[in-house]
């Protein structure tokens, strides 16, 4: 009798996790009814006529790849798109288990929990781990010409939708999706910017990549300043030179590029940073370099770059400095930046010197003769005031 009690049990549990299943996949036209059934709601950021879940987004799954395959996306391997979502953002796909997305949340990267709300106050994505692919939570009006592909639930927006309004109460007419003027631009705006984001990620597209900085500059600025996406040397190029300002006043702003720290608690250091730097900017640029001592002094202050541990402002500082020094020698750069010294001078304690030393330089070419160029200078300074 004991063995058949366990029987019985594993056959419900078996039963309801298959219910659950069901549920939770149902298909594209039963969620298409439902979504038609609540109308679209567009007025205020505290209401939604329609409650999304779990089941509206595995109900785009075939949508998407199809629209995704007819613009010419190819489908990269687990592999390589479990590798490139570790590195844009900071996430791990495990294909074992049983979960088909992953939520990514702009606003705070280290939430985990899926949001379904449609609101403005909200922006995130969806990985697809099986079909290799990134979304955001669509409805399905807003991918396909429904009207036309089932044309038999024309009946269900015949029918008025009442809500109560939450704040008040006061019932309200909701519009039907068939009301929106501009659904079909707004389709095929959405399909855009689908394809881009997954051509420019995945297959490396550059064309998609100009049309993301048009269209999408947000979610592009979002993977170098949010996620510590630096692998991209025109993305770090194009955030540098048009969406991050270099301002002495306020040098607080530059740690978004030049460091970033990941949701274990750990800092990735932009030391791909250097290079561009070095293409963009000429001796003659001389804001570039006042923000950037700022900066200097800005992560000299203990207090001020907490988050930061002294190995960490060891490295960044040295990079910076070893980057700034490089044009104080340039006979075109007539104000001497005079980095070093910003070191030499309020490094209190020495700990971040000593940090550097022990640290073999990090390996910087010549850095070490730097230290002796700049004492150089700083006695030459001395005397030219009487000193």
């Amino acid at each position: 009798m004991k063995h058949l009690n366990y029987f019985f049990l594993i056959k419900i549990l078996f039963f309801c996790c298959v219910g659950f299943a069901q549920e939770n996949k149902l298909s594209e036209k039963e969620i298409l009814i439902q979504q038609l059934q609540a109308g679209k709601y567009t007025g205020g950021d505290e209401f939604e006529s329609y409650k999304f879940s779990e089941k509206d987004v595995y109900a785009t799954f075939n949508i998407i790849t199809k629209e995704l395959e007819n613009n010419g996306y190819k489908t990269i391997t687990n592999t390589e798109f479990n590798d490139k979502i570790k590195k844009i953002f900071g996430r791990i796909i495990d294909n074992s288990t049983q979960t088909k997305f992953l939520s990514v949340d702009f606003f705070d990267k280290c939430n985990r929990n899926p949001i379904y709300s449609r609101l403005k106050i909200f922006d995130n994505i969806f990985i697809i781990k099986e079909k290799c692919f990134i979304t955001k939570l669509y409805a399905i009006p807003e991918l396909i010409d429904y009207q036309k592909k089932y044309p038999d639930l024309k009946k269900i927006e015949d029918e008025v939708i009442y809500r109560n309004e939450p704040d008040l109460g006061n019932q309200i007419i909701i519009p039907h999706w068939k009301d929106i003027s501009d659904l079909d631009q707004q389709r095929k705006k959405n399909i855009q910017t689908l394809v881009a984001r997954n051509m420019y990620l995945f297959n490396d597209s550059k064309a998609h990549f100009k049309w993301l900085i048009l269209n999408d500059a947000y979610f592009l600025e979002s993977l170098v300043t949010k996620f510590g996406y630096y692998d991209d040397v025109k993305l770090l190029n194009w955030v540098i030179e048009g969406n991050v300002k270099f301002d002495n006043d306020n040098p607080e702003a530059l740690d978004q590029l030049f460091w970033n720290k990941k949701c274990d608690g750990t800092v990735k250091l932009n030391l791909e940073i250097f290079p561009v730097l070095k293409e963009i900017i000429t001796p003659k640029d001389v804001n570039y370099f006042e923000a950037l001592k700022m900066y200097v002094m800005y992560l000299l202050d203990e207090e001020k770059r907490n988050e930061l541990s002294l190995k960490d402002r060891a490295k960044l500082l040295a990079h910076l400095v070893y980057f700034g020094e490089q044009y104080r020698y340039d006979s075109n750069f007539n104000d001497k930046s005079y980095f070093m010294q910003r070191i030499e001078l309020y490094d209190i304690k020495g700990d971040i010197k000593k940090e550097i030393i022990k640290n073999n330089y990090y390996n910087l070419p010549n850095y070490e003769n730097l230290y002796k160029k700049s004492e150089e200078y700083q006695d030459a300074l001395v005397d030219e005031n009487g000193g």
